[in-house]
């Protein structure tokens, strides 16, 4: 082999181009279990971001679901996630074009309408659906919008599955909250659980869990109805998600009572006592999985799954610590979680199949796939003994040696308050070039959305993309992000704009002082949550040399005026009430205090963002061009809340490396047509 070539950091050759990135690149989604198959959510950016549902069928062969014409994603929340389930061989999805309910049944080739045009058009939306045990009715999230623009109301309905397949309308069985989610029927057709909770909370402040009785007509009729709710979990202090029966009827939940989201259970006799008689006695849940680690995850989309009730009856759980997911299983009565090796470190959709399970895995050095899971009988207790994966979707075959994928490490910092908080670095690696003697790398710094979320230890070719031109990169967990528990998470309660900046400072600190970034080469992009807080740091720190703001918040004031409802009164939480607490609002809105920016900024923006609406761009971009800053904006059609598209993608990858090249001085190894900065 030839000696590696030196070259400097940010000008370094890789094959890791925007093209390969999007070339037959999918994002997975859910994934569910049929009769005797696996099926799976696949978004494809070669196809506009369509979302197609895949059937593994027994056997080995996959195959498309959709026609021409449909995909299953929905609206619902903006931000989605649950739009389709199955029962037995049919599946009932709702479609992006028009947000109604169909069903497809299995062996048909065109699916039909359950569910009547609204009267607004994509007014109806539907999600996190599941089939009542008689088959009769899907159970689900309806949210409508109405004809004077007044804010949608959220409610549970029944969906008849008609033999004639005539559309009909839905029946309101639960309303009256502001957010409600997880419908999930008894196995037995008893019970019906969900969530539901009401502003300004958002799900993982507090939700409460409902269980009622399921009253249905007679056969034949279109009538079905719930019984009174009786809250058995959750309050506005305790987060209560992922709800769903075991094949026993007990109920089983995530529940952050404890500080860490933990697996609890109700028995089918406690169920029964709370909700079926006059004096209904709200029953203690038991523990099934104390770990501190968690096994929720906040309700950001629909119909996330971290557990898994296996034949024998003992429980598959996946859990985060450290920031990377292992998988664990537990006894059915509860106990110790005993962990076991999978290599993987993203978990997520976690269904029983068979006698193991199957569910959505990633590595640093594998993007996701589908699994088959084989957990073994007897399980050692040093956390030594593997679980047998199978890959039914394996990751796509990129042609790129694992020698050029960074592999991170979880690093923790100081940062303010004497507090710590944690990050994953990822260092410049590339096999074929080093950098010359004593030049430290530049640094980017990556902050994730949400910011209720966490940066995920998989595969992801963006950042492989920065990493082997010679970046670092870190992906900050700052506080107030998920994986370290309720405390860690409420941390960012009253501090948006303050904890988050000063955790993305002090983790880009720690790597400054231990040589591992040049001080002088820093730079700050993130997304939504992430760009305001890129847009927060380059005007109240001196820390960055250059930032990058995908459809990011620049006024907290306008985003509480304009936005929708989901998301209406989180910065209640975030920053204060609003408009009692206006002098916060302005006081950390980066549009605010322009007169502080000074940083050279590439702003990129989806026109049809209904989260952070393109006027947040524009604004901030406008101030831009009258102090005279280097500044470039790029606005993308048909894009939505976070890029789809394989050109809206490979153009703002392209912009992104051209834009940091000119700011920062440096040659690209790549032949990309240089971005137009405006005042550089």
């Amino acid at each position: 082999m030839p000696a590696p070539e030196a070259r400097p950091h940010g000008s370094w050759p890789s094959p890791i181009t925007p093209e390969v990135i999007v070339a037959k690149s999918v994002s997975i989604g859910e994934v569910a279990v049929g009769l005797d198959d696996v099926w799976w959510a696949e978004a494809r950016p070669e196809e506009g971001g369509r979302v197609q549902l895949v059937r593994h069928r027994p056997g080995g062969d996959r195959v498309d679901v959709l026609p021409d014409g449909y995909a299953a994603r929905t609206r619902v929340h903006e931000y989605g996630g649950g739009a389709w389930w199955l029962h037995g061989p049919d599946v009932v999805f709702a479609n992006w074009a028009d947000q109604r309910l169909y069903r497809l049944d299995g062996g048909a080739d065109r699916p039909v309408a359950l569910t009547p045009e609204p009267e607004v058009p994509l007014g109806d939306r539907y999600a996190d659906g599941r089939v009542t045990a008689d088959g009769r009715w899907t159970v689900c999230v309806r949210e409508r919008h109405r004809p004077d623009g007044s804010e949608p109301a959220n409610e549970l309905v029944g969906v008849a599955l008609r033999p004639d397949g005539d559309p009909a309308d839905p029946v309101v069985l639960a309303t009256g909250s502001d957010f409600v989610a997880a419908p999930r029927p008894s196995p037995d057709g008893r019970h019906l659980c969900w969530l539901r909770w009401n502003h300004p909370d958002m799900p993982w402040d507090g939700t409460e869990l409902c269980v009622a009785p399921i009253v249905d007509g007679p056969d034949g009729s279109d009538d079905i109805s719930v019984g009174d709710a009786v809250v058995v979990a959750g309050s506005r202090d305790e987060s209560v998600t992922n709800p769903g029966w075991g094949p026993d009827g007990s109920l089983l939940f995530c529940s952050d009572r404890a500080d860490w989201w933990n697996l609890y259970r109700l028995t089918a006799d406690q169920v029964s006592a709370a909700t079926d008689g006059p004096a209904a006695v709200v029953p203690e849940p038991a523990p099934v999985a104390l770990l501190e680690a968690e096994i929720g995850v906040p309700h950001w989309v629909f119909d996330q799954s971290r557990w898994a009730v296996l034949a024998d009856g003992r429980i598959l759980v996946a859990f985060m610590r450290d920031g990377l997911d292992h998988l664990g299983v537990v006894e059915a009565d509860g106990g110790d979680v005993v962990a076991l090796a999978s290599g993987i470190t993203a978990w997520s959709s976690l269904r029983a199949f068979g006698s193991g399970a199957v569910a959505v895995g990633a590595s640093p050095t594998t993007e996701a796939a589908v699994f088959a899971l084989d957990v073994p009988d007897v399980v050692a207790p040093d956390g030594a003994t593997a679980v047998s994966t199978v890959a039914l979707r394996p990751p796509r075959e990129l042609g790129i040696d694992v020698a050029w994928f960074s592999v991170p490490e979880p690093i923790i910092f100081a940062t303010t308050g004497d507090r710590f908080a944690h990050a994953l670095h990822y260092p410049p690696t590339n096999p074929e070039v080093v950098a010359p003697a004593g030049e430290a790398p530049p640094l980017i710094v990556m902050i994730h959305g949400g910011p209720t979320s966490a940066a995920r230890p998989q595969l992801n070719l963006g950042v492989q993309f920065w990493t082997s031109r010679g970046f670092g990169v870190v992906d900050v967990n700052y506080g107030g992000s998920t994986g370290y528990g309720r405390r860690y998470r409420r941390r960012l309660n009253g501090e948006w704009g303050i904890v988050d900046v000063d955790d993305c400072v002090g983790a880009t600190r720690y790597l400054v002082d231990h040589g591992a970034a040049d001080r002088d080469r820093l730079i700050i992009r993130g997304g939504s949550a992430g760009g305001f807080t890129t847009l927060a740091a380059l005007t109240f720190r001196e820390v960055f040399a250059a930032g990058c703001s995908m459809y990011g918040v620049a006024d907290l004031e306008a985003l509480a005026r304009d936005t929708h409802k989901f998301e209406a009164r989180y910065l209640d939480s975030l920053v204060g009430p609003y408009p009692a607490r206006r002098d916060l609002y302005e006081e950390r809105s980066p549009i605010h205090h322009t007169d502080e920016l000074e940083c050279p900024l590439l702003v990129l923006q989806g026109l049809e963002d209904e989260v952070v609406p393109p006027a947040q761009s524009e604004m901030i971009v406008e101030a831009l061009a009258d102090k005279g800053v280097p500044h470039a904006y790029l606005a993308f059609e048909g894009e939505q809340h976070g890029f789809r598209q394989a050109a809206t993608i490979v153009r703002a990858l392209q912009a992104e490396a051209s834009f940091y090249a000119q700011v920062l001085g440096f040659e690209l190894s790549d032949d990309i047509e240089p971005l137009e900065i405006t005042d550089l």
